[in-house]
């Protein structure tokens, strides 16, 4: 069963994002994703971002960047195929959360 997580934006609206199985074929579609620490205590964003195709696994070194700062750090993703709509709950994802990695 695959994990979900809720995370909130600034504009109060809820966002759903699935655990990603990297081991899976990814589909070539647009997704909002999160770079997350998940741990039995909770879970915060350590980055937020958007892509239109997932299967690039254009995450994979912000990914990486994390995983080394962070031992839980893993993906999860939205799918979202709209651009505009992806970059809007991106924007306010980040300015609810401020992730570390976002910066600069």
């Amino acid at each position: 069963m695959t994990r979900q997580i809720d995370f909130a934006g600034k504009s109060g609206a809820v966002y759903r994002y699935a655990a990603l199985e990297e081991e899976r074929t990814l589909p070539p579609v647009g997704a909002n994703y999160v770079i997350a620490k998940v741990t039995p205590e909770g879970s915060s964003i350590l980055y937020a971002g958007e892509t239109s195709n997932m299967a690039s696994r254009d995450w994979r070194n912000v990914l990486d960047e994390a995983q080394t700062q962070f031992q839980q750090a893993q993906v999860l993703t939205r799918l979202n195929v709209r651009h505009a709509i992806r970059e809007a709950e991106r924007d306010d994802i980040i300015q609810e959360h401020s992730p570390p990695l976002n910066a600069g």
